[in-house]
């Protein structure tokens, strides 16, 4: 367990944006309320709250891995119209404290989606 500072610096503010995900032709999330993770120098991305994604689309699977920062992440596949995308979700369902803003936020990897749309 890490704690973010100078070296590893990570922030989460909200995004400020309408951000939709698309799969298999359906909407499987849209938010005003999405937040964004910076960290480091990687690209930033969404968290949508749960309440704003199709959680009835997406089956929880047996994967997780840890972060130092973050915590332990728990990973869907969402099935929408005729395409199922394998792992393309990830949750950190009980973050550490300093990641608490996350919690209940669910991010979707850009390579297993159609589209993250953010105007």
């Amino acid at each position: 367990m890490r704690e973010p500072g100078p070296d590893h610096p990570i922030t989460v503010t909200p995004s400020g944006r309408h951000v939709v995900v698309r799969i298999g032709g359906q909407i499987v999330a849209e938010s005003d309320r999405a937040l964004v993770l910076q960290e480091t120098t990687m690209p930033p991305v969404f968290y949508i709250p749960r309440e704003d994604a199709r959680m009835d689309l997406m089956t929880r699977t047996n994967n997780s891995s840890t972060c130092p920062y973050k915590g332990v992440a728990s990973y869907y596949s969402v099935t929408s119209g005729d395409r199922t995308a394998e792992n393309a979700v990830w949750s950190y369902e009980t973050p550490y404290h300093w990641m608490s803003a996350i919690a209940g936020h669910l991010a979707f990897y850009p390579n297993r989606v159609d589209a993250i749309e953010a105007t």
